[in-house]
């Protein structure tokens, strides 16, 4: 029989679960996002908001490796951060590794580094939280169509290389009102 996967964020926490599942089960770290909106330009489609993903360069290598480790599995066990972020990893890793793997992919949770809490966990395994994702996403791309068209404006009018979100924008906006009514 295969082995299992499981993909976590950090290599200590591999190392540590690693001990917890014994030899039918290989941990592997992802270390964090492996992809992201593209960096030079806007990534996100303007008429429906379709994000275009890629995967981070510096991500290249260390997914080659998940998904030849992935496609030799049994199953894969996606058990990053039980947050917003955490439901975005995972979910970008099944949509890189399932194109290469015939593996069943399964969510685990768990709150703690504990062997009771991570068997626990395996006994419990789930689907990716979709809303979680979609949460996630909505963040990412408000943040880029805020941050990119705002950006510039705060490079032209502050200081080169700061960047601007959802929320530094509303501070902008207090800046640039505050400013004409000096003027």
């Amino acid at each position: 029989m295969a082995r299992s996967l499981v993909i976590v964020e950090s290599p200590a926490k591999a190392k540590s679960i690693n001990r917890f599942l014994g030899n039918d089960f290989v941990v592997k770290a992802s270390m964090g996002h492996v992809r992201d909106l593209p960096k030079r330009e806007l990534g996100v489609d303007e008429e429906d908001f379709t994000p275009s993903y890629q995967v981070l360069p510096d991500k290249k290598k260390t997914l080659a490796d998940l998904r030849k480790s992935a496609k030799n599995a049994g199953a894969v066990f996606l058990a990053s951060d039980p947050d917003r972020e955490g439901e975005a990893i995972c979910w970008h890793l099944r949509e890189e590794l399932q194109r290469d793997s015939k593996a069943e992919f399964h969510r685990v949770l768990f709150n703690e580094i504990t062997k009771r809490a991570v068997l626990q966990a395996f006994e419990q395994p789930r689907e990716i939280d979709v809303h979680k994702v979609e949460a996630q996403q909505a963040r990412r791309i408000l943040d880029r169509l805020v941050g990119y068209k705002i950006s510039p404006l705060l490079w032209d009018k502050v200081r080169r290389g700061l960047s601007a979100g959802r929320v530094q924008s509303v501070a902008l906006r207090i800046i640039c009102e505050r400013e004409r009514e000096i003027l």
